[in-house]
């Protein structure tokens, strides 16, 4: 009864508390937008995609969505600037007071620098008399792991649902347990594409590890273990971590 009613209040403090900016970074395969969910339902604080806004800004029409569209319909990259005037007018809605995960965002050194000017002073916290900057999370998982994961994917072409050959198999070798679609691999999942994908990770997001870890923020997980374990993890690392 103890232990309930101790659960029952950690899960209202983490609920109303100031959290402050939270950043995930990981390779593709590292589960980064699994535990961005879950941290978002624990403390009651939005999960912001760059992707997400991306597609909203132009399902909407906005002035920044209507950019975005004339540069990829040309096939070219949303420049850095054009993304971050999304997240900053992501970050001024109500649902961000206590703060957010950004999940895929900051990908360069760029963005980590104009990230960090942004926020100055916008999560403010009154008992330590000072602003919160962005707390970030490194979620590791060895190379060969995340090739089973990646090349280990199937979908349903039907009902979407995704499957693991490795670590989540449907009941029947290559039918959806769901609606008996034969199942199929996604062409980004296939091994020379998914290795060019890592390695293109690492090339860009070297030196914004590095950028963290300087400034004394990075804290790193083991993205190896289960799912609960990287989730209980990643809660201690956001709240015993100081922010520098």
């Amino acid at each position: 009864m103890e232990t309930k009613t101790t659960d029952v209040a950690v899960s209202a403090q983490r609920a109303s508390s100031l959290v402050g900016p939270i950043i995930l970074v990981g390779p593709p395969g590292a589960g980064k937008g699994t535990q961005a969910k879950k941290v978002a339902e624990i403390y009651g604080i939005p999960q912001i995609s760059t992707g997400d806004i991306l597609r909203a800004n132009v399902a909407q029409g906005t002035e920044l969505g209507r950019k975005a569209k004339e540069i990829m319909a040309r096939g070219d990259l949303v420049p850095d600037d054009l993304v971050n005037a999304m997240v900053a007018e992501r970050l001024k809605q109500e649902d961000c007071a206590r703060g957010c995960i950004l999940d895929g965002f900051p990908r360069t050194v760029f963005q980590a620098e104009w990230l960090d000017n942004h926020l100055k002073d916008k999560f403010f916290d009154s008992k330590r008399g000072r602003s919160l900057p962005p707390i970030v999370i490194e979620v590791k998982v060895g190379y060969n792991d995340l090739l089973q994961r990646l090349t280990g994917r199937r979908s349903c072409p039907n009902c979407g649902r995704i499957y693991n050959v490795h670590y989540q198999p449907p009941c029947v070798e290559g039918i959806c347990d769901l609606d008996g679609s034969n199942l199929v691999l996604r062409p980004d999942d296939r091994e020379e594409v998914i290795a060019e994908r890592l390695r293109a990770y690492d090339r860009q997001t070297l030196p914004l590890v590095n950028y963290y870890q300087k400034s004394g923020r990075l804290r790193t997980v083991n993205g190896d273990q289960p799912v609960d374990v990287v989730t209980a993890e990643i809660l201690r690392a956001i709240e015993n971590g100081d922010r520098l």
